[in-house]
C-alpha cells in the first residue's frame, strides 16, 4: 500500500530516456544546462534550510515527462572520472508530480507529493509480524535469480550486497541497476508504488531475461558444437585418407576403396560400349574429386542411375497370335480396331523373327499408337491388356498437366536434385528395354516458360529417331525403338500436328448399348460385386435391367457412369440386407431399378408423350454433334420476333463460335433467296427478326455441321410444319443449298442410336463413313444420304395438317 504526504516544491532534473529508482546513486554531467540549472537551484534553496540540496529526478521519454519522479539528494559536486564537472545524486523516495511552481534559479520547479510506502519495512512489519509466506518466497526467488545472473557476469561482490538487502521495496528498486532492462520496463517499476507488486514485476523481468539468455546460449552452443563437429570430421577424414594412402603404398594398390568399387561395378556390368566409356570417365572424375566436393555426390548418383538401367534386358514377346487375341477379347469387349492393330503388330514381329530379320539400321520394330476417344471407353486399361497379350512389362506415365520440358528430357546435371526424365524412369521401372509404355492424357500436356513437353515428345515418339534418344541427365544414347508406346487422348485436335503425325491414330468412338450390356455383365458387375462384399450368386442383374441402366440411367460414350450406377445399386442392396429389409439371393429386374436407385435420368424422345417432346412445336429440329465426351444429340430452337418491336435481323444465343454463326447466316440467306421455291412465307424474315438458340447455353459450341439443322428449324418455323421426332440430321449447308460433308459420322450415329432416334440424315459424301459404324447400329437406323437441303426438308418436316397451320412461336 502507498499514501501521499505533504506537497513539496522541488527543481526538476530531467533524465532523457533514462530512469533512476530510489536507492540508486548516479553521476550526472553538469555540462548539461538543465542538470546544472537544477543542481544550482537546489543548492540555492538549501542555503537557507538545513540538509542536503534536493532535486526531482523525472524521466523524459521522447520529450514527454513521466507522472512519477524520484526525490534525489545531491551528495557531492566535483569532477567525474573524465575530468568534467559532475554531481553525485542519490535517489530517495517516489514523488507524484503536480503543478508547476516558482523557485530560485533557471530550473523548472514543480510541486510534488512524496509517496509513502506502508509495509515496505524489512521482511517484518513495524509490530514485528512477519510478512506472509508468499512474499518471503518471492524475495527468495528474486535473490536466487539475481545471484544466478550476477554469477554469469562474474560480479561476485555485488552478489553479497544483494543477499544483504531485506527490505522488499529496496530489493525491487535494486533492479534499476540491471543493464538489460529497457527504459519502459524501468518506468513501469518506478510507477508501481506497491512494494510487493514491484518486486513481482522485477522478478518477472529478470526471469524473462534469463530465459532469453538461456536460449541464446543454447543456440550459440549448438552452433559451436556444429562447427567443432565439422572441424573434427574434416580432421579425421584427412587422417583416414593418410592412413589409406599408407596402406595402399604398403600393398601396392593405386585406387581408392569407393571409386574402386564403382570401377569394378562398371566393368562387371553388361553395358553398351559408349555407355561404358562414359561411365568410366565419370569414375575417373570421382577418383580425382575429394570427399568434400559436391561433384562427388552428383557423380555417384549418376553412376547409380546408369548401373540401374536395364541396358540389355528384354522380355521375349508372346508370338501366340491367337492367344494374344483371345486375351484382348477376354479383357475388353468391342474395340475391334485396336485389337486388329495389335494383332497385326504381333504377326509382323513373329514373321520377322522366323526369318531372322532383327535390327535394321539400328532400329527395332517398336510401335507408336494413339488411342483417341471419349472418356470411359477403356483407353488406359487397354494398355495393360496389350502388355499382357504381348508378354511385356507395363508402365504408365501420366502426362496430364505436365508443363516442364525437363519432365520428358530430364534435368541437366548442373542443377541440384537433377533427375532423369519420365521416359527414362519408366524404362528403369519396367526393368526391360521393350516394355509397353502408356503415355496417358497426351492431349492435356501444356507449355509455359519452362518449355513445351510435346516438343520433347517428338523424338521419343518418332520411330526413325528414338533409337538414339538422349536424355539431358544421362547424356548417353538410349534405344527406345523396341518400346511399344500407347498414347491416350480425348481430343485429337488438342495434340500438336507434328506430334500427331508421328503416331498411328486409332479412334475409339464409344460403345453401343449392346456392347455396354456385355461389358457390364462380364466385367463391371463381377468387379463391383467383389467391392461391395457380395458373392456372385447373391445378386443377379438380368439383361433387361442392364439394358435400362445403359439406356435410360446413363447416356455416355464410355462405361464409367454405368459402373458407378451398378456400384450404387449393389451398395443399396448390401445396406438393405444388413438392415434386414431385403433377403439374399436377389435377382434385380428392370422394374426394380426405380425402387433401388431412383428414376431414370435420360428418357428417349420417342418414349415421351407427343406433347412433351422437344419437337412438339414448329421451329425445333434435332441435330447431331461431337464433343470431347463422344457424340451427342443437339436441339436447335428458332422463333420470330413481334413485328411491332421493330427488331430485325438474326439473333444467336448459346455460346456459338464464329463458324456456327456463319452457318446460321447461310441458312437464313438460303431461305430468303429460295423461299418462294419452297413455298415459305419469307416476308416474315424481312419484317421480323429471327432468333436461333442452342441449348445448353453454358456450353460453348462451334463447327459447320449444324447448318442443315438450323435451316430445317427455320423452315419448320415459317411453314408451321413440325419436325419429325424420330429424325436427326447433320451436315454443312452452302448458299446454294448443297449439303457438304462433315466429320464424326460414327460418333454421331452412335449418339442417335443411344437417344432412340430411328432416322438419320447425313451428307452423301459421308456415305463411305458408314463402313465404320457397327452393323447392328445401322440395322436400327434408317440412314438417308442427301446432297441438297431440299431433300432434308422433305424428309424431316411432317406433312402439313388439314386446316389452318399452327401458330408460329413469337419471341417478345
Amino acid at each position: 500500500m502507498a499514501a501521499e504526504s505533504t506537497p513539496l516544491a522541488l527543481p526538476v532534473l530531467p533524465l532523457d530516456d533514462e530512469v533512476v529508482l530510489p536507492g540508486m546513486v548516479v553521476p550526472l554531467d553538469l555540462n548539461d544546462s538543465e542538470v546544472r540549472a537544477a543542481v544550482e537551484a537546489a543548492q540555492s534553496a538549501a542555503a537557507s534550510e538545513p540538509g542536503k540540496p534536493t532535486v526531482l529526478l523525472v524521466p523524459r521519454i521522447d520529450g514527454t515527462y513521466a507522472a512519477t519522479g524520484v526525490l534525489g539528494t545531491v551528495e557531492q559536486v566535483g569532477r567525474l572520472a573524465d575530468g568534467d564537472p559532475g554531481a553525485l545524486i542519490r535517489g530517495r523516495d517516489r514523488v507524484r508530480i503536480g503543478a508547476g511552481t516558482t523557485g530560485p534559479g533557471a530550473a523548472l520547479w514543480v510541486e510534488g507529493a512524496r509517496i509513502e510506502e506502508t509495509g515496505g519495512s524489512p521482511l517484518r512489519s513495524g509490530k514485528g509480524d512477519p510478512y506472509p509466506g508468499q512474499v518471503a518466497e518471492l524475495v527468495t526467488e528474486y535473490k536466487a535469480l539475481a545471484t544466478a545472473w550476477l554469477r554469469k557476469r562474474g560480479a561476485w561482490q555485488v552478489v553479497d550486497r544483494v543477499q544483504a538487502i531485506d527490505d522488499v521495496s529496496a530489493l525491487a528498486d535494486n533492479s534499476g541497476y540491471s543493464p538489460f532492462l529497457s527504459t519502459e520496463q524501468k518506468l513501469a517499476l518506478l510507477e508501481t508504488a506497491d512494494p510487493v507488486a514491484r518486486l513481482k514485476l522485477a522478478t518477472q523481468q529478470l526471469r524473462d531475461h534469463l530465459a532469453e539468455q538461456d536460449v541464446a546460449e543454447s543456440i550459440a552452443k549448438d552452433v559451436q558444437d556444429g562447427v567443432d563437429k565439422q572441424q573434427r570430421e574434416f580432421l579425421l577424414r584427412r587422417q583416414l585418407e593418410a592412413v589409406r594412402k599408407e596402406l595402399r603404398e604398403l600393398n601396392g594398390e593405386q585406387e581408392g576403396e569407393e571409386s574402386d568399387d564403382y570401377r569394378s561395378r562398371v566393368e562387371a556390368a553388361d553395358l553398351p560400349e559408349k555407355v561404358r566409356e562414359a561411365a568410366l570417365k565419370e569414375v575417373d572424375k570421382l577418383e580425382r574429386s575429394s570427399d568434400q566436393s559436391p561433384e562427388g555426390s552428383w557423380i555417384r548418383t549418376w553412376l547409380d542411375t546408369v548401373l540401374e538401367m536395364p541396358w540389355n534386358e528384354r522380355t521375349e514377346d508372346a508370338y501366340d497370335i491367337r492367344g494374344a487375341r483371345s486375351v484382348l477379347d477376354a479383357e475388353h469387349a468391342g474395340l475391334t480396331d485396336v485389337k486388329e492393330r495389335i494383332t497385326e503388330y504381333l504377326a509382323v514381329r513373329k514373321r520377322r523373327a522366323d526369318r531372322g530379320l532383327g535390327v535394321v539400321g539400328g532400329r527395332r520394330g517398336g510401335a507408336v499408337l494413339a488411342l483417341v476417344g471419349p472418356p470411359g471407353v477403356g483407353k488406359t486399361s487397354l494398355g495393360e491388356s496389350v502388355a499382357h497379350a504381348m508378354g511385356r512389362k507395363f508402365v504408365r506415365v501420366a502426362l496430364g498437366g505436365v508443363r516442364d520440358e525437363a519432365e520428358i528430357r530430364g534435368h541437366r546435371r548442373t542443377y541440384v536434385g537433377a533427375l532423369p526424365g519420365r521416359i527414362v524412369r519408366a524404362v528403369k521401372e519396367a526393368g526391360s528395354m521393350n516394355p509397353v509404355v502408356l503415355l496417358d492424357e497426351i492431349d492435356k500436356v501444356g507449355s509455359d516458360f519452362r518449355g513445351d513437353p510435346s516438343a520433347a515428345l517428338l523424338e521419343v515418339l518418332d520411330p526413325a529417331q528414338n533409337h538414339t534418344f538422349r536424355d539431358h541427365y544421362l547424356e548417353v544414347e538410349l534405344d527406345l525403338s523396341d518400346v511399344v508406346f500407347l498414347a491416350t487422348a480425348n481430343v485429337l485436335e488438342s495434340i500438336p500436328e507434328a506430334l500427331a503425325d508421328r503416331m498411328d491414330i486409332v479412334r475409339l468412338d464409344g460403345y453401343t448399348e449392346d456392347e455396354k450390356v456385355v461389358i457390364a455383365r462380364d466385367h463391371l458387375l463381377p468387379r463391383q460385386l467383389e467391392r461391395a462384399g457380395l458373392a456372385a450368386d447373391e445378386v443377379t442383374l438380368d439383361e433387361g435391367a442392364l439394358r435400362r441402366l445403359a439406356g435410360e440411367y446413363t447416356r455416355e460414350a464410355g462405361v464409367r457412369t454405368l459402373e458407378r450406377s451398378i456400384a450404387r445399386l449393389l451398395r443399396k442392396v448390401a445396406a438393405q440386407h444388413e438392415l434386414g429389409e431385403r433377403e439374399l439371393p436377389l435377382t434385380v429386374g428392370e422394374d426394380d431399378l426405380r425402387g433401388l436407385i431412383g428414376r431414370p435420368h435420360h428418357v428417349p424422345e420417342s418414349a415421351q408423350e407427343p406433347a412433351e417432346r422437344r419437337t412438339a412445336v414448329p421451329g425445333v429440329a434435332t441435330g447431331l454433334a461431337v464433343t470431347g465426351a463422344g457424340g451427342d444429340v443437339l436441339y436447335v430452337e428458332a422463333s420470330l420476333a413481334d413485328p411491332e418491336t421493330g427488331a430485325a435481323g438474326l439473333t444467336l444465343t448459346g455460346q456459338l463460335g464464329d463458324v456456327m454463326k456463319e452457318s446460321a447466316q447461310i441458312a437464313l440467306s438460303f431461305l430468303r433467296s429460295h423461299g418462294a421455291e419452297l413455298e415459305l412465307p419469307v416476308g416474315d424474315l424481312k419484317e421480323r427478326g429471327a432468333h436461333i438458340h442452342f441449348p445448353a447455353g453454358a456450353v460453348p459450341k462451334d463447327g459447320p455441321s449444324a447448318g442443315v439443322t438450323m435451316t430445317t428449324a427455320l423452315a419448320s418455323l415459317l411453314s408451321g410444319r413440325l419436325v419429325r421426332t424420330d429424325v436427326a440430321m447433320t451436315g454443312e449447308v452452302s448458299l446454294t443449298g448443297r449439303v457438304l460433308p462433315i466429320g464424326g459420322v460414327k460418333q454421331k450415329l452412335l449418339a442417335a442410336h443411344r437417344a432412340g432416334i430411328t432416322t438419320v440424315i447425313i451428307p452423301k459424301r459421308n456415305e463411305p463413313d458408314l463402313d465404320d459404324v457397327p452393323a447392328h447400329v445401322l440395322d436400327g437406323l434408317d440412314v438417308h444420304a442427301v446432297t441438297d437441303v431440299r431433300q432434308v426438308l422433305e424428309l424431316a418436316l411432317a406433312p402439313a395438317t388439314n386446316g389452318a397451320a399452327p401458330e408460329v412461336p413469337v419471341a417478345v
